[in-house]
């Protein structure tokens, strides 16, 4: 462990620099001499990278960059650099990956809207409409109000994301800005240093592995790692280096051996070693419980084949016939590419010296694309070669989902916790019936397959068979099932699907479909309870929207006056509860009668008739099970048919039934009398209403089954059932959640229980 006072001296940079990993110390820096201009001199170190664009787009990359000197004019960042540096080491990172001039230029004026005050307008006055694009949706929305900092930051990501998924070199710019911002980290507080970090290997990181942008994401995990957990990541690093020297004659030997094995085999092969990162280490070694001296993969090589697919293979025939192979840990992602493109044939073989090397095997264009992902589509078209196709199409798929939850989704929170669930770093590869691979998040389940699909498939969803077995829709998938849904026309989404979808796609059509619902069955109970509210008073309901027919003065009076947009919305808002239908309906019968109507003696007897004089009423609504979302049952009391009840209007909570003598239901009563209406059963309910009941039970083998098959008999069904946590002695408590048609089956259901021999004592649970 080192020393914390050399440490402190020394500085995090310079330490966690030097124990990156070789490929990882090379960060872009601006050669600054003693004379001249800093910024000057840097932008100069730029150009040495811009040979690969045509010369006029260095011209106008060279334009951006005095546009970008002369906003950040006077500005310094928190190292005492001026801030110029920044974004022309932000442009350096694009030119290294071969980006397009636009992109370049994005990456030099990336802050001058957020920081500088440039507005939009001048930036494509001056660069053009796509330039600005990227300029702005690189820009965070701290000038907008937001009620909290979590509410600010959940929306600067959703409109990068966005831009992201309408052009990708966004997120490439933005990645080569938080790269360099994590590189020169140690100017920074340690607070703010520690709070980058983590929205760096919660976000960014996984984006950039989303896309396939391997060294990317690499290097922003061992940094951000670096920041967050400094004396365990020089521990491992010193661990690493001692490892590379006590095995460095072993490794070279074997290097040696497999060289001279494919030159036999005519393989023409570039052989190099690679070890793992401290931050993989790390996470293997506390995932599973390892020591470092237990880890087996540390060091390992990769094998570039200067052929096709088919030398991959005889590669790996090649290396299996000169060391034995481990059972169990060869994986073929040729054949199934990961879901960021990534392909390589992967395989751990017993050293010499008795310990194991995982060794990858890849062609050239795989190896490009394994490293730059998305970002070698820039370096293929510079080389005048076709586009790894892969990458592009599984980015394009993952870009594409982004806008399909966006659809979903308004709320930026939520659409921000979508697109977190979906950057997973593992992946289950299962097949449709028709052999169509599809990668899906490690313990998803059929319903995230089945929106995976389609939408209307998972809407529709009832059933799935995993390798021609039926099982529960909340099932662990696993890399090799055949999986086939089995739908219903009738069927919708289940509430209880978002405690077990894994994909942020199914999480937010779920959603996305029982709001629409919730509303639309809410409209239709504030339609009611609105036509009853304006019997009351006399008058029918006007006919016509806000904008059409004869009642088109009234409805737009009343929307100014409610605040609502439209007709349906001031209905939706009734059904929910945050509007009253009595203090809307009086408002109506006031325009009415200014505008010459007069109430209506047979409208007005309508409207009284079936009210309860004793409590206060909107009007009377009829409950027959049908309700789903906008009329829900009490939890506190579970009324049936039989049972006498009232209705409770909450705000922005749709309808909610208890008892008349519901304890709860009374203390609301006397809290807010006026949202209380009459509501009465229907004459044929169309379903069972779950109740609670409590049994008393004599223990002994058997009883539970005794007492499912006395409610089985008297034809009810058994929801849910709890015996509480207590050791069971000479007796037990039973509660069950019962499914019943109404009192008079609830009594059945009672009388057949206490005549079975192991029960003491049952009734209903009251409130």
């Amino acid at each position: 462990m080192p020393n914390p006072g050399k440490m402190r001296r020394m500085g995090l940079r310079s330490f966690a620099v030097e124990h990156l990993p070789a490929a990882l110390q090379v960060p872009f820096r601006t050669s600054q001499p003693d004379t001249g201009e800093p910024s000057a001199a840097s932008f100069a170190a730029l150009l040495h990278k811009l040979d690969y664009l045509p010369k006029a787009d260095v011209k106008r990359i060279r334009d951006a960059y005095r546009f970008a000197d002369e906003a950040h004019l006077g500005q310094f960042r928190a190292s005492g650099e001026p801030y110029i540096t920044h974004p022309i080491a932000v442009a350096g990172l694009c030119a290294e990956w071969k980006l397009d001039a636009q992109a370049v230029m994005a990456a030099l004026m990336h802050d001058t809207i957020e920081d500088r005050g440039v507005t939009k307008a001048r930036l494509i006055e001056q660069f053009g409409a796509t330039t600005a694009e990227l300029v702005d949706g690189l820009t965070k929305l701290d000038k907008l109000q937001f009620s909290t900092k979590e509410e600010s930051q959940a929306e600067s990501f959703r409109k990068m994301l966005l831009a992201m998924a309408r052009d990708v070199r966004v997120i490439l710019v933005k990645l080569a800005d938080r790269l360099h911002n994590m590189r020169t980290l140690d100017a920074m507080e340690p607070a703010k240093r520690a709070l980058i970090a983590r929205e760096t290997i919660e976000i960014y990181a996984p984006i950039a592995h989303r896309l396939g942008l391997n060294r990317i994401y690499i290097e922003l995990q061992e940094l951000s790692f670096a920041h967050l957990r400094p004396w365990r990541y020089a521990a491992l690093s010193k661990a690493v280096q001692r490892a590379r020297g006590n095995r460095r004659d072993a490794i070279e030997r074997m290097q040696a051996e497999i060289e001279k094995a494919f030159a036999k085999a005519r393989l023409r092969v570039n052989v190099s070693g690679r070890e793992k990162t401290i931050h993989s280490i790390y996470n293997k070694m506390r995932g599973k419980h390892l020591s470092f001296a237990q880890m087996s993969d540390v060091l390992g090589f990769r094998v570039i084949v200067q052929g096709g697919i088919a030398e991959c293979y005889q590669a790996l025939g090649v290396l299996h016939q000169l060391y034995k192979p481990v059972p169990g840990r060869f994986k073929d992602y040729i054949a199934i590419p990961k879901a960021n493109g990534y392909q390589s044939l992967h395989t751990t073989l017993v050293s010499p010296l008795g310990a194991s090397v995982e060794l990858q095997i890849r062609t050239e264009a795989m190896h490009e694309v394994a490293e730059a992902g998305i970002a070698a589509h820039w370096t293929y078209k510079t080389k005048g070669a076709s586009q790894p196709g892969d990458a592009q199409r599984l980015g394009a798929m993952w870009l594409q989902s982004l806008l399909d939850i966006q659809d979903q989704t308004r709320d930026s929170t939520e659409f921000l916790e979508h697109v977190k669930i979906d950057l997973f770093p593992d992946a289950v590869y299962v097949f449709t019936p028709m052999s169509k691979i599809l990668a899906l998040p490690r313990a998803a389940t059929p319903v995230d397959f089945a929106y995976a699909i389609h939408s209307d498939i998972g809407d529709h969803t009832v059933a799935a068979k995993v390798n021609g077995e039926p099982v529960a829709l909340r099932t662990e998938l696993h890399s090799g099932d055949v999986v086939e849904i089995i739908t219903a026309p009738n069927a919708r989404p289940n509430p209880a699907w978002l405690n077990t979808v894994r994909t942020g796609r199914a999480r937010s059509k779920i959603r996305h479909f029982l709001k629409n619902l919730e509303q639309e069955e809410s409209r239709e109970l504030g339609a009611k309870l609105l036509i009853q509210a304006l019997r009351a008073e006399g008058f029918a309901l006007p006919e016509g929207d806000a904008h059409e027919g004869p009642a088109t003065a009234v409805w737009q009076q009343v929307l100014r006056w409610s605040g609502n947009r439209s007709r349906h919305d001031l209905l939706t808002d009734i059904g929910m509860g945050k509007k009253i239908a009595t203090i809307v309906a009086k408002r109506i019968a006031r325009l009415l009668s200014e505008g010459g109507g007069r109430p209506d003696a047979i409208t007005l007897t309508m409207g009284r008739y079936g009210t309860d004089d004793s409590a206060p009423s909107q009007g009377l609504v009829v409950i027959d099970g049908s309700e789903a979302a906008s009329v829900q049952m009490a939890p506190c009391c579970r009324p049936i048919p039989g049972d006498a009840i009232v209705g409770y209007l909450g705000r922005g909570e749709g309808l909610a039934v208890h008892t008349a003598d519901c304890g709860i239901g009374r203390r609301l009563f006397e809290r807010d009398s006026e949202r209380w209406m009459t509501v009465e059963w229907a004459g044929h309910p169309t379903r069972p209403f779950e109740t609670a009941i409590t049994a008393l039970l004599r223990n002994g083998k058997g009883v539970l089954a005794q007492v499912a098959t006395a409610v089985s008999n008297a034809e009810a069904d058994i929801a849910h059932i709890d015996m509480g946590d207590e050791r069971a002695h000479e007796t037990a408590e039973l509660r069950l959640l019962l499914l019943v048609r109404d009192r008079q089956h609830l009594a059945d259901v009672l009388r057949i229980l206490r005549r079975c021999p192991p029960v003491l004592k049952v009734a209903r649970v009251k409130p």
